[in-house]
Parts: structure tokens; C-alpha cells; sequence
């Protein structure tokens, strides 16, 4: 990069500032403000659905407990799947490439900035009313997974479920919107020379979890549709009895759903190929064998979603198709952890808490993924099906494969984000709470599904021999909670007294450690050109080049758009401002989804709401009227 040029940042500046004062914050549309209101947004609701699964561990830390009622441990535990599932795992992982990404790849803000608002505004409405529902008795009680027919009316005549299919429906409309902020940015935005053979692997990761959600998503909205018809208008989508077909149901839900824990598992595979390298001070060893396997993985898991259905009466066959690609999808991931041991091994380790945290990962992935293969194979499977095993298995895989490297990253890219420094020693004190709490907590749900414990009951009978390991997850479950209240702990102390990072703590070797921590408005003063797979690493600062976009004298908000394979310079696209609009039009479709479940003149009034502020959002500035 080249020297500092104070006049020139100025005017920069002034070009990419965000407006002053709470109106100003409403109409940001920068790519590091939304991202970082996703990473506080699905944090919170980390913090809710714990808090949920806390008051579940109490209610079965003993026999015949009376914590909740049986319809309350069921709003609860719909509840805590939805928020850990919709509006933690996924917005956190997007959130965070929705911040580093242009940072990583060079450009000043994503391909559509006020899109990437619209779809916040999107997610934080539809959680926010979700809560609401909980907190007025209308929360939905099905689960997570919402099986019909008992999440249908007959079964379930309350506003409940209606909540959850509106709201899930809408969510997936932000989850769609930031895949196309995503995969347009990654493609057409990348800084000259940064070929799609020397993308960062965070980026690789993201890019194919963006195509994944392209494909998962719409499923899980036809199929929430569908429900909402059954329930509503008297369709009969799942209805035996009028010819429908219940399974029809969990074919669509868990061809999503499947997909969906690796949409949470690629991004947190590539935060860890990102830090592995900076803590052992050498490149990554296997580097197209990983992007392979991101890409791999991204592909074989559409062929699993039957493993959710091998007790329904399906074809012994065609399960047995399905055991074999549960089984051949561990060789695209044993390759990434082979590539993170040899480059560990080779490396000299500088010990952090990050690092720390991406140890932790490599076991519990481990684990989990051993007990996957248990039963992705149907004879095994059908002995464990529906009971706590399987809630062991996939909370090693989620919480191990999810938050660890979310924590990781927290405390990686902090410094970047906040321009203070994670304290080292609460770092590892949370870290040994949370390990040792999630152990302490899921372990034992093995042994009681071994013994016969069912799944996603309220409460047990004394006498069964399940007490003992009810009560001991439950003690786990409170240690991995104070190691998550020590991570809150240190992240309100750093912010007011954190040691001061510069632009490049850790030592990185790519593109946002080459920037001031936090980065200004704009990113780049001057686009970075790149020259290799760690640009930070293959040259020194006096041979770095770059690209001045435009005037420099009379700058715009503008980024260089690149070509799709080699990322040479093509043109220069220019950024709406901020505005208030997609809030606006967040707001308007709020009331066309919300208001299908009060009266059918609403949906209308959305839509004419939402139009409205489509049209204002898209209407051009003056300046670009001709005279």
C-alpha cells in the first residue's frame, strides 16, 4: 500500500460517511456497520436461546420436575432450536463474512449496499417478532422442525405455528438477500490479481455457503408456504386423510435442513483455515485440496437429508444410497484437518485464545463427526433414532463445529473491528468454562441415549437409571454458560480498557490486516493489487502496488469491478449512499407477511409500503438527471 495521504483520506471520508446521530445509524448502508448489527443481532439471540436451554436443563435435571408445564417445555424447546438454528448460527456466520469479506478481497463495500441493509432490517424485524410472540403466550410449540400433522390445525389451532412459518419464511428472505450480496461481491469486486485461485479460503467458504443457501432456502420457504396454506385457506398439502402426504413435509423441510448445518459448518471450517496459518507463521499447506473440499462438501450435502427419515418406511435401498454419501462426505472434511495438522505441525504455534478456541474445534469436530457416521448408517440408526444420542451427536457438531469457531474468530478479528485487543487471559478462562461445560454437558446424552432416554420429552420417570446424567448435563450446562458470560465479561472490558491494536496485530497475511484497525469508511484509500495466495507475506511494503480509482481529487463512492476468473481491471461501478428506504421496505413487507395472519387487506397495504420504498430507494439522484 502506498504512504499516508491525509488530504486524500479527508476527502474520502467525506465521500463514505455515514450520516451523524440516530437517523444517520438508521439509514447506514456500509458493508462493516450492517455486518457488525448481524455478528450484535444473532449474538443476542445466542444469549436468549441459552437462556432457554437453561430453563430446559433445569426442568429435566431431575425425575417428574414441575419447572415448566409440558406445553411450556414445548414453546421453549421450539423456541431454542428456531433461535439457535435461524436467528443465531446462520446470521452470525454471514454477518461475519458480511464485514471481513471486502476487507479480504480488497473493495471498499459489498456489490449492493442498500440490498445488504434491506436484508438486515429483514432478519432483526422477523426475530424481534418472534420474541414478541413467545413473550405474549403465541409462541409456537413443534419444534424446530414443525412435523405435520401435528403442526397443523387440528392439532395445533393457536397462532403459534402461524408465527413461525411466517417468520421463518421471512427470515430466509435475508438469508437470500446477503447470498447474492455475497456471491456478487466475491466475483465481480475482487482486487486486481486476486484470481480465484488465490482467494482467501474464509472467502472460498463463504462463497460456496452462498450458493448453498441459493439452493436450500427455497425449499424450506415452498414448504412453509404449503403449511401455511393447510392452515389458513384449508389446503390439504399434509393432510393424510384428503390424499396429502405428511412426509412430503420432511422431504422438503430436510433437504434445507441437512444442507443447512454445513451452510453453519463451511464459513466456520474457513475461519479456522484463516487463523491456523497466522498462529503457526506459515502458508497453508494443501491449499487447492481445501478449496476442493469446501467446494465438495457443498455438493454432497444435498444427499444426506434422508438421514433424518430412515425410521419413516422409505425403500432399504435408496437409504442405503444416502448412508453412502453420510459416509463419503468425512473425506472432503478429513482433508481440511489434515491440511490444518501437517500446517500446524510445521509451523512455530504462537498459543492465543484464538488458537485456543480452534483446538477446542478440532476435537469436538472430531467427535462429532465420528458419531455421525454412526448413524448415518441405517441399522445403527434405527437403534438410537429420536433419542438422546442424536442430540448429543448434533450438538457436538453444531456447537463445536459453530460456536468455537465463532468465538475463534471473535477474538481474531476483534482488534479489526473495534481497534482493541481481547484480554488474553479471560480468553482462556472462558475457553476452558465452555469446553469443559459443553463435555460436562452433551457427553452424557450419548450414554442416556444408549439407555433408552427419548428425545424432545419434558420430563421422566425416577427409577429408569436416568438421573444421575440428566443432573450432570444439567451442571454442564451452567459451566458453559459462565464461560460464555466470561467471554461477555472480557468483550465489555476490552472495549473500555483493551490494550490499543495497530492495523496488524496478529502478524496476518492477508488483505483487512492491511488496513487501519478499525478500518475507515472507505477500506482502501487506493485498491491493493496482489500478487500471491498471502499478499501481507509475498511482499514487502515497498513493493506493494495499487490502484487509484478514478479522481483522487474529486472522489466518489466508487469500487473497481474485476473479471470473473483472473480479476483483472474491467470498469468502475458506482455505490448508492445511505437512505432510509430499505428500512422502510423491510417495514412494508413486514406488514404483507405479518399482517397474512390478521386480515388479508394488509397484505396489500405491505406491499404498496414496501413499493413505495423500492421506488424511492431505486430513484436516481438528482445529479444523474441530464440537464
Amino acid at each position: 500500500m502506498p504512504p499516508a495521504d491525509p488530504p486524500l483520506d479527508a476527502r474520502l471520508a467525506s465521500v463514505w460517511a455515514t450520516g451523524p446521530g440516530f437517523y444517520g445509524w438508521l439509514t447506514a448502508v456500509n458493508h462493516r456497520a450492517i455486518g457488525l448489527r448481524y455478528i450484535v443481532t444473532a449474538f443476542v439471540f445466542l444469549l436468549l436461546g441459552g437462556l432457554l436451554a437453561l430453563v430446559m436443563r433445569l426442568q429435566l435435571a431431575g425425575p417428574e420436575l414441575a419447572v415448566l408445564t409440558p406445553g411450556g417445555y414445548n414453546q421453549f424447546f421450539t423456541m431454542h432450536g428456531s433461535t439457535m438454528m435461524f436467528l443465531f448460527a446462520v446470521p452470525m456466520l454471514e454477518g461475519i463474512g458480511i464485514y471481513l469479506t471486502p476487507l479480504m478481497i480488497g473493495t471498499r463495500d459489498m456489490a449492493f449496499p442498500r440490498l445488504n441493509a434491506f436484508g438486515y432490517w429483514v432478519y432483526a424485524i422477523a426475530g424481534v417478532t418472534l420474541y414478541v410472540a413467545f413473550l405474549f403466550g403465541t409462541a409456537p410449540d413443534g419444534g424446530w422442525f414443525n412435523y405435520p400433522p401435528f403442526s397443523g390445525p387440528g392439532y395445533s389451532p393457536t397462532a403459534g405455528i402461524d408465527f413461525w412459518v411466517t417468520m421463518i419464511t421471512f427470515i430466509e428472505v435475508a438469508a437470500l438477500v446477503a447470498s447474492v450480496e455475497l456471491i456478487v461481491t466475491v466475483f465481480k469486486q475482487r482486487a486486481p490479481g486476486m484470481s480465484l485461485n488465490r482467494l482467501p479460503l474464509f472467502v472460498w467458504a463463504q462463497l460456496v455457503m452462498a450458493f448453498m443457501i441459493v439452493f436450500a432456502m427455497p425449499p424450506l420457504m415452498l414448504v412453509s408456504v404449503q403449511l401455511m396454506l393447510d392452515r389458513v385457506i384449508g389446503t390439504h398439502f399434509f393432510n393424510a386423510a384428503a390424499g396429502g402426504d405428511p412426509l412430503l413435509w420432511q422431504h422438503l423441510f430436510w433437504i434445507f435442513g441437512h444442507p443447512d448445518v454445513y451452510i453453519i459448518l463451511l464459513p466456520a471450517l474457513g475461519i479456522v483455515s484463516m487463523i491456523v496459518p497466522v498462529a503457526a507463521r506459515r502458508p497453508m499447506a494443501g491449499y487447492t485440496l481445501v478449496a476442493v473440499a469446501i467446494v465438495a462438501l457443498g455438493f454432497l450435502s444435498f444427499g444426506l437429508w434422508v438421514h433424518h427419515m430412515y425410521a419413516t418406511g422409505l425403500p432399504v435401498l435408496g437409504m442405503n444410497f444416502f448412508a453412502a454419501v453420510g459416509m463419503m462426505i468425512t473425506i472432503p472434511s478429513a482433508v481440511q484437518i489434515f491440511a490444518w495438522l501437517v500446517t500446524i505441525w510445521r509451523g512455530r504455534i504462537v498459543m492465543t485464545a484464538a488458537f485456543l478456541h480452534v483446538v477446542g474445534f478440532l476435537v469436538l469436530l472430531i467427535m462429532g463427526g465420528i458419531t455421525g457416521i454412526m448413524v448415518s448408517a441405517p441399522a445403527f440408526d434405527w437403534q438410537v433414532h429420536d433419542t438422546y444420542f442424536v442430540v448429543a451427536h448434533f450438538h457436538y457438531v453444531i456447537v463445536g463445529g459453530a460456536l468455537f469457531p465463532i468465538l475463534a474468530a471473535l477474538y481474531f478479528w476483534f482488534p479489526k473491528m473495534t481497534g482493541r485487543m481481547l484480554g488474553e487471559r479471560l480468553g482462556r478462562w472462558s475457553f476452558w468454562a465452555t469446553f469443559v461445560g459443553l463435555h460436562v454437558l452433551f457427553f452424557p446424552m450419548h450414554i442416556l441415549g444408549f439407555e433408552g432416554m427419548p428425545r424432545r420429552v419434558y420430563t421422566y420417570l425416577a427409577g429408569l437409571g436416568w438421573d444421575g446424567m440428566n443432573l450432570t448435563s444439567t451442571i454442564g450446562a451452567f459451566v458453559m454458560a459462565a464461560g460464555i458470560l466470561v467471554f461477555l465479561v472480557n468483550v465489555f472490558v476490552s472495549l473500555l480498557f483493551g490494550a490499543r491494536a495497530g492495523a496488524d496485530p496478529w502478524g496476518g497475511n492477508t488483505l483487512e490486516w492491511a488496513t487501519s484497525s478499525p478500518p475507515p469508511p472507505y477500506n482502501f484509500p487506493t485498491i491493493p493489487v496482489v500478487r500471491g495466495r498471502d499478499p501481507l507475506w509475498d511482499e514487502t511494503d515497498a513493493e506493494r502496488e495499487s490502484w487509484a480509482t478514478s479522481d483522487p481529487e474529486h472522489p466518489r463512492r466508487e469500487v473497481m469491478v474485476t473479471t470473473l476468473l483472473d480479476a483483472a481491471p474491467d470498469h468502475i461501478d458506482l455505490l448508492p449512499g445511505p437512505t432510509i428506504w430499505p428500512l422502510w421496505a423491510a417495514v412494508g413487507a413486514a406488514i404483507a407477511f405479518l399482517g397474512s395472519m390478521i386480515h388479508l387487506l394488509l397484505v396489500p397495504l405491505g406491499a404498496l409500503v414496501a413499493t413505495v420504498a423500492f421506488v424511492a430507494w431505486l430513484w436516481p439522484p438528482r445529479e444523474e438527471f441530464p440537464a
